[in-house]
C-alpha cells in the first residue's frame, strides 16, 4: 500500500481546479476564507464590482459607496490587465496592529509570476478574524515595498 501514496498525492495536487470554482457538492457549503478572498479578487479582476462589493463587510459597505469602491478597486483590475486574471495564493498570515489588534490576511500573486524569483505585484485581502468571510480591506502591494496605500477600510492613525 505504501507504494501508492505518492500517486495519491499527485492526483490530489494535480486536480487543476481554478481558485474560486466550487464543486457541485460544495455549492451548499460556505466557502472557506481563502476561497472567499479568491472569489472577491476574481470579481475585481473581471471588473464585476457589484459582486466584489457584495463580499465586503457590512460596516465597510456602509462607509463606502459602490462608485468609490470601484475607483479604489480599479488599480487591481489594471494590474490584472497587465498580468492576466489567474491568481494563486502566495501567503497568509496575521498582521499585528499597534493597539493589540490583529488582522488576518491572504496575499495572492499572479500566475504569470510563478516562475519569477519574486512576484511583481501582490493582491492582499484582509479579514477581521478566522471565522468571517466578509472582506474587511484589500490592497495592491509590491514585494519590495508597500505602495503607500492602506487597505480600503483602514484609515491612517492620528
Amino acid at each position: 500500500m505504501m507504494r501508492y501514496w505518492p500517486v495519491l498525492v499527485l492526483v490530489a495536487a494535480g486536480t487543476g481546479l481554478p481558485l474560486g470554482r466550487i464543486l457541485p457538492a460544495q455549492a451548499e457549503r460556505r466557502p472557506g476564507q481563502a476561497q472567499a478572498a479568491g472569489l472577491f479578487l476574481q470579481a475585481v479582476l473581471r471588473a464585476n464590482y457589484p459582486a466584489a462589493y457584495a463580499r465586503l463587510a457590512p460596516e465597510v459597505r456602509q462607509g463606502l459607496s459602490l462608485a468609490r469602491f470601484a475607483a479604489a478597486a480599479r488599480p487591481l483590475w489594471k494590474s490584472g490587465q497587465r498580468h492576466g486574471n489567474t491568481i494563486e495564493l502566495y501567503k497568509l498570515g496575521v498582521r499585528l496592529g499597534d493597539r493589540g489588534g490583529s488582522r488576518l490576511f491572504y496575499t495572492f500573486s499572479f500566475a504569470t509570476d510563478s516562475a519569477a524569483r519574486s512576484p511583481s505585484e501582490l493582491l492582499e485581502v484582509t479579514f477581521r478574524d478566522t471565522a468571517t468571510r466578509a472582506v474587511l480591506g484589500f490592497s495592491l502591494r509590491t514585494p519590495a515595498r508597500v505602495t503607500g496605500s492602506r487597505p480600503v477600510s483602514e484609515s491612517p492613525k492620528k
